[in-house]
């Protein structure tokens, strides 16, 4: 598959036209520096659409588009509970966490465990995050990304994973999470316009060009087994996706972890004007969530029918696009592009922020704004350099990253979730408990995956969670809590969402379940 000339056209004049934006939006008033609340958390001035669009646009990337698409052609319509369920844990995350991060002024989620917990635990879960971030994250997407740059273009893959990465490095290098959020509704306008191309397209393939409906309704009837979401026993993904256990366990662990306390997503939120934006926000993100599946999944099912026997699952979403005429091609392959950039600059620019804030900031307290944000953008390139240095070793191997991704972040996520929600809602927790949680999670993951190594990590999740919540209780009561560890105020929070929220919020939980009993 290789691009025609009006096709690099339309994706160098998009390249171009992000990065002249990006630049505009982060311009400064004349006499003004950037401070690290402009560079790390846009001013704090973030409007709800810009929320929601850069929430969407820093998760959905290759390991999305790609991954995703490819577990899809695996799987099935099943995999789509990580984006319906999403949906709803947005609405819990706007009424309920984001109000306590706002009012005591949170710009990162080691500081939260500081304020809340003790030093110790900020120290802990910051190299983590940073661990998580480079060596999971950015390589993912660059890994994956790089695959479909590849196979579109003809390209050298590891020539395709640096262009990723140094451009997405450039745009955001100057502006940091402005520049970020100001072009992500850019970025995800594209990703949904060039996504829903491409499932209608494939659709009216698949239905011999009588409509997308027609291409819909054959592929139902020529696979039926991939439109179920609740995989049965026999099914030979029910370890990825066990049941009722995706709707009843582990899959609410991980998404808490990612979507109420992962820094690159929660920091969008962070940086809203108030409480009320951020709620908006997050409610047009969970909206914009039940989107995904239609311009990710479909297409790696109805690769089934157009391209069988790919080698690997992951290489549907790239076969799609070889089946799309000129010009359109083009600008799928933008959307693509769009979606692998503002994921990238986002994880880039929560890297930054938690190694400045959380670390030297901390060891250099003396430092003035501008040396902060210079920190920043040195940090933003070393992160760069070792996810392109990793990517290769890291994910070369494996048929389906984006299981890959969620079963590895699995040993951490049921500690982190303990962690947080204790530290949310129940005073008596302290720091010997969060970190009898944090590290008890990582060990019993390790335990249950090696006595029972075809358990479900799903699965495994809720069960260690529940462990570890009792661990984090039990070790709680039997410490002492140190006097004034405790810096975080929620006794004036206020829990209620206006009306627009509620009613906005009801039509997701009715079309999340319409969409499970027509698919179940």
């Amino acid at each position: 598959m290789m691009l025609s000339a009006l096709d690099v056209v339309i994706v160098l004049g998009y390249l171009a036209g992000i990065f002249l934006l990006a630049q505009w939006v982060s311009r400064e008033k004349q006499g003004h520096r950037k401070n690290a609340q402009d560079y790390f958390l846009a001013s704090k001035s973030l409007p709800w659409w810009a929320i929601g669009a850069s929430l969407i646009a820093a998760n959905i990337s290759a390991e999305q588009i790609i991954g995703m698409s490819g577990s899809g052609y695996a799987l099935g319509l099943a995999i789509a509970s990580y984006e319906w369920m999403a949906a709803l844990t947005l609405l819990i995350v706007g009424k309920f966490f984001l109000p306590v991060f706002l009012r005591n002024n949170i710009y990162t989620m080691p500081q939260f465990l500081e304020n809340r917990y003790g030093r110790t635990i900020r120290i802990v879960m910051a190299v983590f995050w940073l661990i998580l971030y480079v060596f999971v994250n950015l390589t993912s997407i660059l890994w994956l990304g790089s695959i479909a740059v590849s196979q579109v273009t003809g390209m050298d893959q590891i020539y395709a994973l640096l262009l990723l990465g140094g451009f997405a490095l450039a745009y955001q290098v100057y502006g940091g999470l402005k520049a970020v959020a100001l072009t992500d509704i850019v970025q995800v306008s594209l990703l949904v316009l060039g996504g829903l191309m491409i499932t209608a397209l494939t659709l009216n393939r698949i239905g011999d060009g009588q409509g997308v409906i027609a291409g819909f309704r054959h592929l139902l009837e020529v696979q039926p087994e991939r439109f179920h979401m609740i995989l049965s026993r026999d099914n030979p993904y029910y370890k990825d996706l066990p049941g009722l256990g995706v709707l009843l366990g582990g899959l609410w662990i991980m998404n808490f972890s990612y979507w109420g306390f992962n820094q690159y997503i929660i920091q969008r939120g962070l940086a809203a004007k108030d409480i009320a934006e951020a709620q908006k926000g997050v409610l047009f993100a969970a909206f914009l969530k039940l989107l995904v599946p239609v311009i990710v999944v479909i297409p790696g099912i109805a690769a089934v029918v157009l391209a069988p026997g790919l080698s690997k699952p992951d290489q549907a979403y790239p076969t799609m696009m070889g089946l799309l005429p000129t010009g359109v091609l083009g600008l799928v392959f933008a959307a693509l592009i769009a979606a692998i950039m503002a994921s990238l600059a986002s994880k880039i620019n929560s890297v930054a922020t938690i190694f400045t804030l959380d670390f030297y900031a901390k060891l250099r307290p003396d430092q003035d704004e501008a040396t902060l944000v210079r920190v920043g953008r040195v940090a933003s390139l070393i992160a760069v350099a070792l996810g392109m240095l990793a990517a290769k070793p890291l994910l070369g191997s494996f048929d389906q990253a984006f299981q890959y991704i969620q079963d590895f972040t699995g040993y951490f996520t049921p500690g982190i979730t303990v962690i947080f929600l204790l530290g949310l809602f129940w005073k008596r927790a302290n720091e010997a408990g969060a970190l009898a949680a944090a590290i008890g999670s990582v060990l019993l993951s390790i335990a249950v995956r090696v006595m029972w190594p075809e358990y479900p990590f799903m699965n495994r999740v809720g069960v260690v969670f529940l462990l570890a919540l009792v661990l984090a209780v039990v070790v709680s009561l039997l410490s002492k809590t140190r006097t004034g560890s405790d810096l975080i105020r929620t006794d004036d929070v206020s829990y209620r969402t206006p009306a627009s929220f509620n009613i906005g919020a009801l039509i997701v939980v009715v079309i999340v379940a319409v969409l499970y009993a027509v698919f179940w």
